[in-house]
């Protein structure tokens, strides 16, 4: 078994993780995860490029008790990912700030209260804002052995990739940020 590096001065927080061509779960597969915490007890993040088509923004208002107001403002519903696929998660610009909202970075918040549901629907809350349902977590040391074995690249995170409707392209548009061809990763790992 590979031992894990101990790295906790390098967190990955405010980053985003790109899945390689062989993500050995298919549940990660051409995934990109924005990282919300990242410690020496475990990481936490959202997948921002995956949609969850069975179900819409008002739906998911009235399921949480918000069906007293005419929305104005709609949101795609994201696979934020396999842990507590009940439990939603607005990740949004910092210019939003309610009781209960983290500070991820000096750019992005991440705020899992029925608050933030009701402003975005009356059209105001955050300016930019993703909608997750589920999120992404590793035990301590799990995700830095998952990088060491070729499952994950390290991209640094922006607004736009995070933040753009245009789903389809975001895994490749992550890769192409640090300069590498996507028809060139391989699906295998190894040692030199």
């Amino acid at each position: 078994m590979t031992e894990a590096p101990e790295t906790p001065e390098s967190s990955l927080t405010g980053s985003l993780l790109v899945a390689m061509p062989g993500m050995p779960d298919p549940r990660f597969a051409h995934s990109v995860i924005y990282i919300c915490a990242h410690s020496g007890d475990g990481a936490m993040g959202l997948i921002v490029n995956r949609i969850v088509e069975s179900l819409d923004f008002t739906e998911l208002l009235t399921q949480v008790g918000v069906d007293d107001i005419t929305v104005t403002r709609d949101l795609p519903i994201h696979y934020g990912g396999p842990v507590e696929t009940g439990r939603g998660f607005v990740l949004h610009s910092r210019e939003y700030h309610h009781e209960g909202t983290i500070s991820v970075d000096d750019h992005i918040g991440l705020t899992a209260s029925v608050d933030v549901l009701r402003e975005v629907a009356r059209g105001r809350g955050p300016d930019k804002c993703l909608l997750a349902l589920g999120y992404a977590g590793w035990g301590s040391g799990q995700l830095e052995i998952e990088m060491q074995e070729n499952g994950w690249l390290h991209v640094p995170a922006d607004d736009d990739l995070i933040f753009s409707e245009t789903i389809d392209d975001k895994w490749r548009s992550a890769i192409l940020k640090i300069g590498i061809d996507p028809n060139m990763l391989s699906s295998t790992s190894g040692r030199a």
